[in-house]
Order: structure tokens, then sequence, then C-alpha cells
């Protein structure tokens, strides 16, 4: 698509003029998206710069893809084309947040963990935790891209009182959703920044950890941790393939976390009552499992997204096993029925059809639904993946 573009020195020219010598360039091979490769990566630091670039590039007609870190480029349908990248890195920093203050703003090419950092300092946090590495606070918002903690506080798409962007055209906007402004999941264009709701930083957190082999023992250990009314951040699952299933002695290869936070005395009480009620297995422990906050699969891989009941959220892991005729991976939010599970990018895309197809057809009555999030671009281009709203 880009090899045909008129003008290409004097669009770049005029990128340069608009983001400066050193913010705007021809694209190169780490600039690829979902196979394709584009002509320009501009890097707008103001609001006007961005305006100016997304307006030359809706008259010259051209593919924009705004960049963070990149890290979920890949996720969902993947662009018919692209011109240009638009990297959002310039666009950062935090402001309006005054000390103790129940919210900031937020530039939206700010890493996650430097927003998390600046805002420890003053004893508060995003009540966010997004697992891609290296994630911004606009790609997180981009994908409503959620960790652990979306248990007890929702996703970040929750934790936000208002966007500005700038839309396709060149056009300004702030919204909060109200009274048909557009929610994130509808702005079509660049998030500039963000005015989130900030919480206290937790003075102590706790893991209490159990073992498990099966989808069943996770929803009654969900079950009984949700009864206890402990007040968890967090009840996550990890359900890996079995490595050494069936043979004598094999120790269950999953478990399921707890996350109790809080007050160092509160938090130790909640933590030994939830562990109690959780069995003999269960342990408490100062230090999340390695897993945790972590997605199950990589980039080479198939990433389903099941969304359902807690209550049915076994039977759609043992309607996937049975249609893949296989243990299959699966992490993720067991307290709030949303788990990421894996496939092979090494299945043909009729093969990964035909497995949706037959989850789907659990999930159907029981309100679920399966979404693939993220594939090699074989599948990736011959199945459908999930639209932006089914991020939300």
């Amino acid at each position: 698509m880009v090899t045909a573009l008129p003008g290409r020195e004097p669009l770049l020219r005029a990128l340069i003029d608009i983001c400066g010598p050193d913010f705007a360039r021809e694209a190169g091979a780490a600039d690829m998206v979902a196979g394709h490769l584009a002509s320009f990566v501009a890097a707008p630091a103001t609001t006007h710069a961005a305006i100016d670039t997304l307006r030359l590039a809706a008259e010259r007609g051209l593919a924009v893809v705004p960049r963070g870190s990149g890290s979920k480029l890949d996720w969902g349908a993947p662009p018919r084309g692209i011109d240009m990248v638009l990297d959002t890195g310039r666009l950062d920093g935090i402001w309006d947040h005054h000390p103790d203050g129940p919210t900031a703003e937020i530039g939206s090419g700010t890493p996650v963990r430097a927003v998390q950092a600046a805002l420890a300092l003053r004893g508060q946090r995003l009540a966010v935790d997004p697992p891609s590495e290296g994630a911004t606070i606009g790609g997180m918002l981009a994908v409503n891209e959620s960790g652990p903690l979306r248990h007890r506080f929702g996703t970040p798409a929750a934790q936000v009182e208002r966007i500005t962007y700038v839309d396709r055209e060149g056009v300004a906007g702030e919204s909060d959703g109200e009274d048909g402004r557009p929610g994130i999941a509808e702005v079509d264009g660049v998030i500039l920044s963000a005015r989130v709701r900030l919480r206290p930083l937790p003075a102590a957190r706790r893991w209490v950890l159990v073992p498990v082999s099966t989808p069943l023992q996770v929803h009654h250990l969900v079950e009984e941790a949700l009864s206890q009314r402990a007040e968890p951040s967090a009840i996550e699952v990890d359900l890996p393939t079995p490595a050494g299933a069936g043979r004598p002695g094999a120790q269950p290869p999953g478990s399921v976390a707890v996350l109790l936070e809080g007050g160092a005395v509160d938090v130790a009480g909640r933590a030994e009552q939830v562990a109690k009620a959780l069995g003999d297995t269960a342990t408490v422990t100062p230090t999340a499992p390695r897993w945790w906050g972590r997605y199950p699969f990589g980039r080479e891989d198939v990433a389903l997204r099941i969304t359902v009941a807690i209550a049915d959220l076994h039977a759609a892991v043992y309607a996937l096993r049975d249609a893949t005729g296989a243990s299959v991976p699966v992490r993720g939010s067991a307290g709030r029925g949303t788990v990421h599970a894996v496939l092979p990018g090494t299945l043909t895309a009729e093969r990964v059809e035909g497995i949706l197809d037959a989850v789907r057809g659990v999930l159907l009555a029981r309100g679920g639904r399966c979404v693939v999030i993220a594939a090699p671009s074989p599948i990736s281009t011959n199945i459908d993946m999930a639209g932006r709203r089914d991020l939300f």
C-alpha cells in the first residue's frame, strides 16, 4: 500500500515541520504492524502537533496506526494497510495532580510503570496492573487491558473520568462517555491524555495460594474464597499444561491465588481467614507467584479470551479442552469469570474456527463469549478476530 504513495519526500518534510527533525522519519523493519510496513513514523509532542499530523494524514488519505510501546499492536483484527505509525512516546507526563488529590491527568504515552512509581512517592496508585511489559496509559486504555486488580477495582476504563483525543480527521475532543459523548471504545483516533481516579497505596499485601489440577477444583475454591467476604483485591487462576500428569506422585500443576490488601494487621487476619477456609494445602505469602499478572501466551500463539459467569467458567474450560482434544493453558481472573487461554500458533485457521465454534456453542446458553485477541498473521487474516468493543 505504501509504495504507491505520491510525494513521499514532501510528505516527510511536512511531518518534520510538524514534529521536528528528530521525530519524523521513514519507517524501518521495526515498524511493522501485522505484517504491514509503514512508510512513515511521526512522534508529535503536543496536542497541536497531533492535530496537524492527523489532519495531514486525512488530507493525503494515509492510514494511521497509533503506537505506544507496541506491546499490543497485534491485538484484534489486523489493519488492511498502514502508511504511518503515530508514536505517542512524547505525549507523556503527569499534571494537575495535587498532593493527596484524588485525580491526575496523564499523557497517553506515559508508561504505566512510570506512573505507578511517581504516585507511590505520594502514597497513591492507579488501580490498574496491565500485564503487557512496557504498557503505556494510552495503549492500556485503547484495548482496556486489565490485570488481576480488575476483580476489586474494575477495568482501566472504570478508572477514567475523561479523556482528550484527536480523531482521524484531525479534530480534537474530550469525553467523559456521558450524554451521548463517545466512550473510550468509540474513540476512533489517538488518545492524548486521561484524567484518572487515584487510590491510596496499600500498606501490606498477602497472597493465599492453593495448588489445583482441574477447572472444577478452581470453581469450588473460588466459591469458597468469595463466601468469606474478605474483600479480596484479586482472585486469579493459573492452569498450565500439566507436565508429567498421571505419573505417581505428580504435583498439581496449577494454582489459585487470592490477593488481600490493606493495613498490615488487617491483611494478615483476612489472609489467615481465607487460607483456613481453602484447606490444608493453602499457604500465605507476601510475594506474588511468578505467573501473577502475566499472560499465558506469546506472540506466536493464538490467544483466546473467555468471559462467562463465574459459576460457568469451569464448564467453558472443559469445553475448550474437549474441542481441542488436549489440555489448554488457562490463566486469568477466576473471581470475575474472565480468563485467557492458549492455542498453538501452528494450527490452521480452519482448525481454530472449529474450536471456537464448539466453545461458543457451550457459552451461548450461559451468556458468555470467546474471542481471539491475538494470533499469527496466517491465522488472524483468515478468521474473525476480536473487535474493539469485544475488549470492553
